[in-house]
């Protein structure tokens, strides 16, 4: 099964496809592959990549770039290009700015080294909910999995020995982004959006 890039989660096979009326995948015309993430200030930005610097890595373990470092809040997948304006758009909800701490390293399967926001707090959850609305009102139904916020610290790192010291990183959330996922692993991603 493929892997979410933004996520490092599996994922539907649906690059490059969509489901027809008749059930049957048809295939999308110049697909872009999208989601929706809260993006670290440049302080931020900094402060989480001070805090991958102290862990140790194994060896063939991939740190996740600074200017990858994005809490996912909704995986999107391929859809076609010519409704990015209408996405844009149709994607804005009301944001309240909020404080978000994380706080909790955890070692996920398949070696997948994560900072989770704990709590998940009541207005991250409203945010999260709210996207997830829109998202279904465009005809783009969310995601049933359970919604663990987490910035992805790095990926084929199992046995990554932690820093002594608890992080205590707390984030100013007054917006989020619709990005693009670029095809070939050293393209990145393209902020579409910015809403605040």
């Amino acid at each position: 099964m493929a892997q979410d890039r933004a996520t490092g989660s599996p994922t539907a096979p649906q690059t490059g496809t969509a489901i027809a009326e008749a059930g049957r995948p048809r295939r999308l015309v110049d697909p872009c592959r999208l989601f929706l993430a809260l993006w670290p200030s440049a302080d931020e930005q900094a402060q989480l990549l001070a805090y991958l610097r102290q862990w140790s890595w194994p060896a063939g373990s991939a740190p996740v770039r600074a200017d990858r470092l994005h809490l996912t809040l909704h995986f999107i997948g391929s859809v076609e290009r010519r409704r990015l304006a209408e996405l844009r758009t149709g994607l804005r909800v009301p944001l309240n700015p909020f404080e978000l701490g994380l706080t909790r390293p955890e070692s996920w399967p398949r070696g997948l080294i994560v900072l989770r926001a704990a709590p998940l707090t009541e207005p991250l959850q409203q945010l999260h909910a709210s996207l997830g609305e829109a998202l279904h009102s465009l005809g783009l139904p969310p995601e049933t999995r359970r919604f663990r916020p987490h910035v992805t610290l790095a990926r084929r790192a199992a046995g990554a020995i932690p820093p002594l010291a608890t992080p205590d990183l707390d984030w100013r959330i007054d917006s989020y982004a619709l990005v693009e996922s670029l095809p070939g692993a050293a393209d990145g991603y393209r902020i579409r959006q910015h809403y605040a």
